[in-house]
């Protein structure tokens, strides 16, 4: 019976010594200096100082374009699960494909038009 749970034995070990050791190193490594300074508690991102936060309003146009992006993803998405099987559903799998790349190139084309992938 051992066996059979040696394997998932040997993982789960593995899979809470590797963070462990990481954490560990990091603890052992560490060439911070022991007392903090005010330059060191302020938030640091991508070499620019945040500073305290700003009321920032974003345009529509920001929300427009995020939405869209999301819904060509998930429509995309969609495309895996028919690629895996278009073998086996043959010409009526290969129909219904370019059906769905003909909707998403249409919609594609009406938002380009409208201008909705336009920042301004």
């Amino acid at each position: 019976m051992i066996d059979s749970w040696l394997p998932f034995l040997i993982f789960g070990i593995m899979a809470l010594a590797i963070p462990g050791t990481m954490v560990l190193m990091s603890f052992v490594f560490s060439t911070r200096p022991s007392h903090r300074t005010s330059a060191r508690t302020v938030p640091f991102e991508s070499g620019v100082s945040q500073g305290p936060p700003k009321q920032q309003r974003f345009t529509v146009s920001f929300y427009l374009t995020a939405m869209l992006f999301i819904l060509f993803d998930i429509e995309i998405v969609f495309l895996y699960p028919l690629a895996v099987i278009l073998e086996k559903l043959g010409w009526f799998g290969f129909v219904e494909f370019g059906f769905f790349i003909a909707i998403l190139a249409l919609a594609y084309v009406y938002i380009w038009r409208k201008g909705a992938l336009e920042w301004r």
